[in-house]
Protein backbone atom coordinates (compact mmCIF):
# COMPACT_ATOMS: atom_id res chain seq x y z
CA UNK A 1 0.00 0.00 0.00
CA UNK A 2 1.32 3.43 -0.77
CA UNK A 3 0.53 6.66 1.31
CA UNK A 4 1.31 9.88 1.13
CA UNK A 5 1.81 12.07 3.88
CA UNK A 6 0.97 15.36 4.01
CA UNK A 7 1.86 16.20 7.38
CA UNK A 8 5.36 18.04 8.78
CA UNK A 9 7.90 16.74 11.20
CA UNK A 10 9.54 18.65 13.85
CA UNK A 11 10.66 21.51 14.12
CA UNK A 12 8.66 22.76 15.79
CA UNK A 13 8.41 20.46 18.15
CA UNK A 14 5.07 19.55 19.72
CA UNK A 15 3.00 16.51 19.82
CA UNK A 16 1.40 16.23 15.97
CA UNK A 17 4.88 16.38 14.94
CA UNK A 18 6.35 14.12 17.14
CA UNK A 19 3.66 11.32 16.43
CA UNK A 20 4.08 11.80 12.88
CA UNK A 21 7.67 11.46 13.03
CA UNK A 22 7.13 8.20 14.44
CA UNK A 23 4.49 7.09 12.06
CA UNK A 24 7.09 7.60 9.64
CA UNK A 25 10.22 5.84 10.77
CA UNK A 26 7.78 3.33 12.22
CA UNK A 27 6.45 2.06 8.67
CA UNK A 28 10.02 2.40 7.16
CA UNK A 29 10.64 6.03 6.21
CA UNK A 30 10.37 8.18 3.15
CA UNK A 31 10.54 5.68 0.15
CA UNK A 32 12.03 8.01 -1.93
CA UNK A 33 15.32 8.50 0.47
CA UNK A 34 15.01 4.67 1.52
CA UNK A 35 18.65 3.11 0.23
CA UNK A 36 18.05 0.12 0.86
CA UNK A 37 15.12 -2.69 -0.93
CA UNK A 38 13.85 -3.78 2.35
CA UNK A 39 10.26 -5.09 2.83
CA UNK A 40 8.39 -2.18 4.23
CA UNK A 41 7.52 -3.44 8.50
CA UNK A 42 3.87 -3.19 7.73
CA UNK A 43 3.30 -2.95 4.13
CA UNK A 44 2.99 0.63 3.93
CA UNK A 45 5.26 2.45 2.00
CA UNK A 46 4.95 6.21 2.37
CA UNK A 47 6.21 9.32 0.27
CA UNK A 48 6.18 12.04 3.17
CA UNK A 49 5.80 15.69 2.12
CA UNK A 50 7.22 17.67 5.24
CA UNK A 51 4.28 20.19 5.21
CA UNK A 52 5.83 22.78 7.46
CA UNK A 53 4.70 26.55 7.21
CA UNK A 54 6.14 27.48 10.45
CA UNK A 55 9.54 28.24 11.51
CA UNK A 56 8.83 27.99 15.06
CA UNK A 57 6.18 28.21 17.96
CA UNK A 58 5.62 31.96 18.01
CA UNK A 59 4.63 31.71 14.01
CA UNK A 60 2.05 28.99 14.23
CA UNK A 61 -1.45 30.62 13.52
CA UNK A 62 0.38 33.62 12.21
CA UNK A 63 -0.99 35.20 8.51
CA UNK A 64 2.46 34.95 6.30
CA UNK A 65 2.78 35.34 2.63
CA UNK A 66 5.27 33.00 2.80
CA UNK A 67 2.99 30.61 4.20
CA UNK A 68 0.93 30.78 0.90
CA UNK A 69 3.97 30.19 -0.84
CA UNK A 70 4.75 27.48 1.13
CA UNK A 71 1.74 25.64 0.66
CA UNK A 72 1.34 25.97 -3.13
CA UNK A 73 4.94 24.28 -3.52
CA UNK A 74 4.08 21.46 -0.99
CA UNK A 75 0.86 20.46 -2.53
CA UNK A 76 2.80 20.29 -6.04
CA UNK A 77 4.98 17.85 -4.36
CA UNK A 78 2.51 16.14 -3.07
CA UNK A 79 0.83 16.12 -6.53
CA UNK A 80 4.04 15.08 -8.61
CA UNK A 81 4.89 12.14 -6.07
CA UNK A 82 1.19 10.60 -6.91
CA UNK A 83 2.04 10.47 -10.83
CA UNK A 84 5.52 9.49 -10.16
CA UNK A 85 5.13 6.95 -7.49
CA UNK A 86 1.19 6.06 -8.15
CA UNK A 87 0.56 7.14 -4.74
CA UNK A 88 -3.41 7.07 -4.53
CA UNK A 89 -4.27 7.34 -0.45
CA UNK A 90 -3.93 10.79 0.64
CA UNK A 91 -3.19 11.51 4.57
CA UNK A 92 -4.06 14.48 5.84
CA UNK A 93 -3.89 16.27 9.70
CA UNK A 94 -6.92 18.75 9.89
CA UNK A 95 -6.55 22.13 11.78
CA UNK A 96 -7.88 22.94 15.04
CA UNK A 97 -9.88 25.42 15.26
CA UNK A 98 -8.15 28.39 13.85
CA UNK A 99 -9.20 30.75 10.95
CA UNK A 100 -5.97 31.16 9.84
CA UNK A 101 -5.20 27.03 10.03
CA UNK A 102 -8.82 26.34 8.28
CA UNK A 103 -7.99 28.52 5.08
CA UNK A 104 -4.78 26.77 5.14
CA UNK A 105 -6.95 23.20 4.83
CA UNK A 106 -9.26 24.46 2.43
CA UNK A 107 -6.01 25.14 -0.09
CA UNK A 108 -4.76 21.58 0.61
CA UNK A 109 -8.27 20.05 0.29
CA UNK A 110 -8.72 21.83 -3.24
CA UNK A 111 -5.80 21.34 -4.78
CA UNK A 112 -4.71 18.10 -3.69
CA UNK A 113 -7.75 16.18 -3.36
CA UNK A 114 -8.95 16.00 -6.49
CA UNK A 115 -5.97 13.99 -7.73
CA UNK A 116 -6.21 11.06 -4.95
CA UNK A 117 -8.47 8.03 -4.75
CA UNK A 118 -8.90 7.62 -1.13
CA UNK A 119 -8.19 10.64 1.72
CA UNK A 120 -7.61 9.44 5.19
CA UNK A 121 -7.94 12.37 8.33
CA UNK A 122 -5.60 12.30 11.56
CA UNK A 123 -7.44 14.04 13.95
CA UNK A 124 -5.03 14.96 16.16
CA UNK A 125 -6.17 18.03 17.37
CA UNK A 126 -9.88 18.54 18.87
CA UNK A 127 -12.60 20.73 18.88
CA UNK A 128 -12.67 21.87 15.55
CA UNK A 129 -16.71 20.36 14.84
CA UNK A 130 -17.72 23.14 17.53
CA UNK A 131 -15.54 25.81 16.32
CA UNK A 132 -17.03 25.34 13.09
CA UNK A 133 -20.65 25.55 14.40
CA UNK A 134 -20.03 28.84 17.33
CA UNK A 135 -17.71 30.75 15.94
CA UNK A 136 -17.14 30.29 11.64
CA UNK A 137 -19.71 32.27 9.52
CA UNK A 138 -22.48 30.29 7.77
CA UNK A 139 -20.27 30.33 4.36
CA UNK A 140 -17.20 29.70 6.21
CA UNK A 141 -18.58 26.69 7.53
CA UNK A 142 -20.54 25.27 4.16
CA UNK A 143 -17.44 25.81 2.48
CA UNK A 144 -15.86 23.22 5.31
CA UNK A 145 -18.47 20.91 4.65
CA UNK A 146 -17.70 21.12 0.91
CA UNK A 147 -14.25 20.63 0.94
CA UNK A 148 -13.48 18.11 3.60
CA UNK A 149 -17.03 16.08 1.69
CA UNK A 150 -17.29 12.31 3.44
CA UNK A 151 -13.67 11.02 3.53
CA UNK A 152 -12.58 7.39 3.17
CA UNK A 153 -11.08 7.05 6.74
CA UNK A 154 -11.19 9.42 9.99
CA UNK A 155 -9.05 8.09 12.83
CA UNK A 156 -9.44 9.74 16.18
CA UNK A 157 -7.04 9.71 19.02
CA UNK A 158 -9.78 8.30 21.33
CA UNK A 159 -13.86 8.39 22.23
CA UNK A 160 -13.58 12.13 22.59
CA UNK A 161 -12.84 12.98 19.18
CA UNK A 162 -15.25 11.48 17.47
CA UNK A 163 -17.49 14.19 17.34
CA UNK A 164 -14.97 16.22 15.12
CA UNK A 165 -14.93 13.46 12.48
CA UNK A 166 -18.98 12.86 12.70
CA UNK A 167 -19.43 16.42 11.87
CA UNK A 168 -17.64 15.75 8.92
CA UNK A 169 -19.39 12.98 7.69
CA UNK A 170 -16.17 10.03 7.34
CA UNK A 171 -17.37 6.98 5.97
CA UNK A 172 -15.30 5.04 9.05
CA UNK A 173 -13.87 6.19 11.80
CA UNK A 174 -11.78 4.30 13.86
CA UNK A 175 -10.27 4.99 17.36
CA UNK A 176 -6.03 4.56 17.59
CA UNK A 177 -4.69 5.77 20.60
CA UNK A 178 -0.93 7.16 20.40
CA UNK A 179 2.04 5.16 21.65
CA UNK A 180 5.11 6.25 21.93
CA UNK A 181 8.86 4.23 22.32
CA UNK A 182 9.42 3.34 26.05
CA UNK A 183 11.65 5.79 27.38
CA UNK A 184 12.78 3.86 30.21
CA UNK A 185 13.09 0.27 29.47
CA UNK A 186 15.39 0.08 32.76
CA UNK A 187 12.20 1.16 35.09
CA UNK A 188 12.63 -1.62 37.33
CA UNK A 189 15.85 -1.72 37.83
CA UNK A 190 17.70 1.60 37.85
CA UNK A 191 14.00 4.30 38.88
CA UNK A 192 11.49 2.06 40.40
CA UNK A 193 13.83 1.47 43.83
CA UNK A 194 13.89 5.36 43.91
CA UNK A 195 10.49 5.67 43.61
CA UNK A 196 9.43 3.19 46.19
CA UNK A 197 12.45 4.47 48.63
CA UNK A 198 10.66 7.78 48.20
CA UNK A 199 7.84 7.00 48.83
CA UNK A 200 8.08 5.00 51.73
CA UNK A 201 10.14 7.94 53.54
CA UNK A 202 7.44 10.72 52.68
CA UNK A 203 4.77 8.00 54.17
CA UNK A 204 6.82 8.34 57.70
CA UNK A 205 7.61 12.01 57.42
CA UNK A 206 3.80 12.50 56.91
CA UNK A 207 3.20 10.54 60.51
CA UNK A 208 5.58 12.55 62.06
CA UNK A 209 7.89 9.58 62.30
CA UNK A 210 11.77 10.46 61.90
CA UNK A 211 13.73 8.47 58.79
CA UNK A 212 17.06 5.79 59.48
CA UNK A 213 20.27 6.85 57.93
CA UNK A 214 19.56 4.04 55.53
CA UNK A 215 16.03 5.38 54.81
CA UNK A 216 17.49 8.53 54.21
CA UNK A 217 20.48 7.41 51.60
CA UNK A 218 17.85 4.99 50.08
CA UNK A 219 15.57 7.98 49.08
CA UNK A 220 18.29 10.43 48.59
CA UNK A 221 19.00 13.97 50.19
CA UNK A 222 16.03 15.52 50.65
CA UNK A 223 13.17 13.07 51.13
CA UNK A 224 11.05 16.05 52.49
CA UNK A 225 10.76 18.11 49.41
CA UNK A 226 8.42 16.66 47.09
CA UNK A 227 9.35 17.64 43.39
CA UNK A 228 6.63 18.26 40.77
CA UNK A 229 6.92 18.59 37.34
CA UNK A 230 5.25 20.85 34.72
CA UNK A 231 6.53 20.28 31.01
CA UNK A 232 4.81 21.99 28.41
CA UNK A 233 4.45 24.65 26.26
CA UNK A 234 4.44 27.65 28.92
CA UNK A 235 1.06 29.52 28.71
CA UNK A 236 -1.50 30.10 30.40
CA UNK A 237 -4.29 27.50 28.43
CA UNK A 238 -1.60 24.91 29.14
CA UNK A 239 -2.68 25.36 32.89
CA UNK A 240 1.26 26.42 34.19
CA UNK A 241 -0.19 29.49 36.20
CA UNK A 242 -3.19 27.19 38.02
CA UNK A 243 0.00 24.98 38.52
CA UNK A 244 1.77 27.72 39.80
CA UNK A 245 -1.46 28.03 42.08
CA UNK A 246 -2.06 25.05 43.20
CA UNK A 247 1.97 24.16 44.38
CA UNK A 248 1.34 27.78 46.40
CA UNK A 249 -1.84 26.51 48.25
CA UNK A 250 -0.37 22.71 48.94
CA UNK A 251 2.39 24.43 50.35
CA UNK A 252 0.27 26.64 52.55
CA UNK A 253 -1.76 23.75 53.55
CA UNK A 254 1.54 22.13 54.73
CA UNK A 255 2.99 24.87 56.37
CA UNK A 256 -0.15 26.07 58.22
CA UNK A 257 -0.31 21.95 59.59
CA UNK A 258 3.66 21.58 60.49
CA UNK A 259 4.45 18.88 58.40
CA UNK A 260 7.90 18.67 57.36
CA UNK A 261 6.90 18.10 53.72
CA UNK A 262 6.84 21.03 50.97
CA UNK A 263 6.75 20.94 47.51
CA UNK A 264 8.66 22.47 44.90
CA UNK A 265 8.09 22.65 41.05
CA UNK A 266 10.41 22.37 38.14
CA UNK A 267 8.87 23.81 34.66
CA UNK A 268 10.49 22.84 31.30
CA UNK A 269 9.46 24.00 28.13
CA UNK A 270 9.45 27.50 25.68
CA UNK A 271 6.87 29.95 26.44
CA UNK A 272 4.63 30.53 23.18
CA UNK A 273 4.05 34.63 24.72
CA UNK A 274 6.36 37.32 25.89
CA UNK A 275 3.99 39.14 28.25
CA UNK A 276 3.27 35.71 29.56
CA UNK A 277 6.70 34.76 30.37
CA UNK A 278 6.97 38.30 31.90
CA UNK A 279 3.93 37.63 33.98
CA UNK A 280 5.89 34.09 35.16
CA UNK A 281 8.92 35.70 35.88
CA UNK A 282 6.97 38.51 38.27
CA UNK A 283 4.73 35.42 39.80
CA UNK A 284 7.47 33.10 41.00
CA UNK A 285 8.58 35.77 42.94
CA UNK A 286 5.84 35.99 45.11
CA UNK A 287 6.33 35.52 49.30
CA UNK A 288 3.33 32.30 48.54
CA UNK A 289 6.09 30.94 46.41
CA UNK A 290 9.24 31.28 48.18
CA UNK A 291 11.19 28.45 49.34
CA UNK A 292 10.99 28.83 53.06
CA UNK A 293 9.56 31.58 55.00
CA UNK A 294 11.67 34.61 55.56
CA UNK A 295 13.69 33.96 52.22
CA UNK A 296 12.13 36.44 49.80
CA UNK A 297 15.18 35.96 47.12
CA UNK A 298 14.14 32.06 46.95
CA UNK A 299 11.45 30.46 44.77
CA UNK A 300 10.10 26.64 45.23
CA UNK A 301 9.61 27.41 41.60
CA UNK A 302 13.22 26.75 38.71
CA UNK A 303 12.35 27.60 35.12
CA UNK A 304 15.16 24.75 32.63
CA UNK A 305 13.59 26.18 29.70
CA UNK A 306 13.24 23.62 26.58
CA UNK A 307 14.31 20.32 27.77
CA UNK A 308 15.94 18.40 25.02
CA UNK A 309 15.55 14.73 25.19
CA UNK A 310 18.08 13.99 27.55
CA UNK A 311 16.86 16.78 29.97
CA UNK A 312 13.60 15.39 29.79
CA UNK A 313 14.40 11.72 30.61
CA UNK A 314 16.73 13.75 33.66
CA UNK A 315 13.83 15.63 35.01
CA UNK A 316 11.00 13.45 34.81
CA UNK A 317 13.47 10.42 36.78
CA UNK A 318 13.94 13.10 39.36
CA UNK A 319 10.74 14.48 39.98
CA UNK A 320 8.15 12.80 42.33
CA UNK A 321 4.43 14.12 40.67
CA UNK A 322 3.50 15.50 37.23
CA UNK A 323 1.15 18.34 37.12
CA UNK A 324 -1.07 19.07 33.82
CA UNK A 325 -4.00 21.16 34.44
CA UNK A 326 -4.56 22.22 30.92
CA UNK A 327 -7.62 23.52 29.03
CA UNK A 328 -5.66 24.44 26.05
CA UNK A 329 -8.25 25.03 23.23
CA UNK A 330 -6.61 22.51 20.72
CA UNK A 331 -5.70 20.13 23.33
CA UNK A 332 -6.93 16.22 22.20
CA UNK A 333 -4.42 13.55 23.63
CA UNK A 334 -2.13 15.26 26.06
CA UNK A 335 0.88 12.91 25.06
CA UNK A 336 3.11 14.18 27.60
CA UNK A 337 0.96 12.18 30.31
CA UNK A 338 1.64 9.55 28.24
CA UNK A 339 5.32 10.15 29.35
CA UNK A 340 4.78 10.76 32.74
CA UNK A 341 2.98 7.40 33.41
CA UNK A 342 5.87 5.82 31.20
CA UNK A 343 8.38 6.89 34.09
CA UNK A 344 5.91 5.98 36.63
CA UNK A 345 4.87 9.27 37.56
CA UNK A 346 1.53 10.27 39.31
CA UNK A 347 -0.26 12.22 37.69
CA UNK A 348 -2.42 15.68 38.74
CA UNK A 349 -4.86 16.78 34.79
CA UNK A 350 -8.17 17.64 34.46
CA UNK A 351 -11.07 16.54 33.15
CA UNK A 352 -10.37 18.32 29.54
CA UNK A 353 -10.74 16.23 26.28
CA UNK A 354 -8.85 12.98 25.85
CA UNK A 355 -6.98 12.97 29.85
CA UNK A 356 -9.90 11.19 31.61
CA UNK A 357 -9.56 8.30 28.94
CA UNK A 358 -6.02 8.22 29.29
CA UNK A 359 -5.59 7.52 33.29
CA UNK A 360 -7.06 4.79 34.41
CA UNK A 361 -10.77 4.20 35.38
CA UNK A 362 -11.65 6.26 38.60
CA UNK A 363 -8.12 8.02 38.84
CA UNK A 364 -8.10 10.18 41.40
CA UNK A 365 -5.62 12.97 39.98
CA UNK A 366 -8.22 14.27 37.96
CA UNK A 367 -8.97 17.84 38.82
CA UNK A 368 -11.65 20.49 37.27
CA UNK A 369 -10.39 23.39 34.76
CA UNK A 370 -9.33 26.56 36.28
CA UNK A 371 -9.10 24.84 39.93
CA UNK A 372 -5.93 25.67 41.63
CA UNK A 373 -7.47 24.33 45.20
CA UNK A 374 -8.57 20.95 43.47
CA UNK A 375 -5.26 20.96 41.95
CA UNK A 376 -3.61 21.16 45.50
CA UNK A 377 -5.77 19.05 47.35
CA UNK A 378 -4.70 16.56 44.41
CA UNK A 379 -1.33 16.76 44.75
CA UNK A 380 -1.42 16.65 48.34
CA UNK A 381 -3.52 13.27 47.95
CA UNK A 382 -1.05 11.78 45.50
CA UNK A 383 2.15 11.97 47.25
CA UNK A 384 0.82 10.38 50.03
CA UNK A 385 -0.97 7.60 48.44
CA UNK A 386 0.53 6.40 45.06
CA UNK A 387 4.17 5.79 44.07
CA UNK A 388 3.12 5.75 40.10
CA UNK A 389 3.64 2.12 39.86
CA UNK A 390 0.00 1.08 38.81
CA UNK A 391 0.38 4.27 36.01
CA UNK A 392 3.80 2.62 34.28
CA UNK A 393 1.81 -0.43 33.91
CA UNK A 394 -1.10 1.21 32.38
CA UNK A 395 1.17 2.88 30.10
CA UNK A 396 2.77 -0.53 29.19
CA UNK A 397 -0.43 -1.86 28.37
CA UNK A 398 -2.01 0.69 26.29
CA UNK A 399 0.45 3.59 24.93
CA UNK A 400 3.43 1.72 23.78
CA UNK A 401 4.71 2.46 19.82
CA UNK A 402 4.53 -1.16 19.30
CA UNK A 403 0.78 -1.15 19.75
CA UNK A 404 0.23 1.97 18.37
CA UNK A 405 2.29 1.04 15.11
CA UNK A 406 0.37 -1.97 14.70
CA UNK A 407 -3.06 -0.64 14.97
CA UNK A 408 -2.52 2.52 13.05
CA UNK A 409 -1.64 0.33 10.00
CA UNK A 410 -4.59 -2.19 10.40
CA UNK A 411 -7.48 1.11 10.04
CA UNK A 412 -4.91 2.63 7.45
CA UNK A 413 -5.18 -1.06 5.31
CA UNK A 414 -8.54 -1.17 5.77
CA UNK A 415 -9.10 2.05 3.24
CA UNK A 416 -8.11 -0.06 -0.21
CA UNK A 417 -10.34 -2.83 0.89
CA UNK A 418 -13.52 -1.34 -1.25
CA UNK A 419 -15.41 -4.51 -1.55
CA UNK A 420 -16.16 -4.52 2.67
CA UNK A 421 -19.57 -4.76 3.95
CA UNK A 422 -21.27 -2.28 6.56
CA UNK A 423 -21.04 -4.77 8.94
CA UNK A 424 -17.43 -5.52 8.71
CA UNK A 425 -16.57 -1.20 8.76
CA UNK A 426 -18.67 -1.68 11.93
CA UNK A 427 -16.77 -3.92 13.53
CA UNK A 428 -13.17 -2.89 12.43
CA UNK A 429 -14.30 0.88 14.31
CA UNK A 430 -15.11 -1.22 17.08
CA UNK A 431 -12.43 -3.46 17.80
CA UNK A 432 -10.36 -0.61 17.69
CA UNK A 433 -11.51 1.52 20.35
CA UNK A 434 -11.61 -1.97 22.66
CA UNK A 435 -8.10 -2.61 21.68
CA UNK A 436 -7.01 0.41 24.05
CA UNK A 437 -9.63 -0.34 27.09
Amino acid sequence: MKLLVFAHVPPPHHGQSYMVQLMLKGFGGDQRERKRAAPDPFGIECYHVNARFSRGLEDIGEIQSIKLARLFMHSLEAIWCRFRYGVDNFYYIPAPGKRVALYRDWLVMLICRPFFKRVILHWHAAGLAKWIETSAQIRSRALTYRLFKPVDLSIVLSRYNFADAEKFLSRRICVVHNGIPDPCPDFAESILPRRRARFAARTKLLRGESLTPDERARAGDDPQIVKVLFLAHCMRGKGLFDTLAGVALANERLARNRSPIRLRLTVAGEFVNPSEQAEFNQRITEPDLRAESGQAAKSCVTYIGFANDEGKRRVFIESDCFCFPTYYHAESFGLVAVEAMAFGLPVVATRWRSLPEILPSDYPGLVAIKSPGQIADALLDLVAQRNGEDLRENFLNRFTLQRYLADLAKVIHSVEDAAAPRSQETALTISAVSAHN
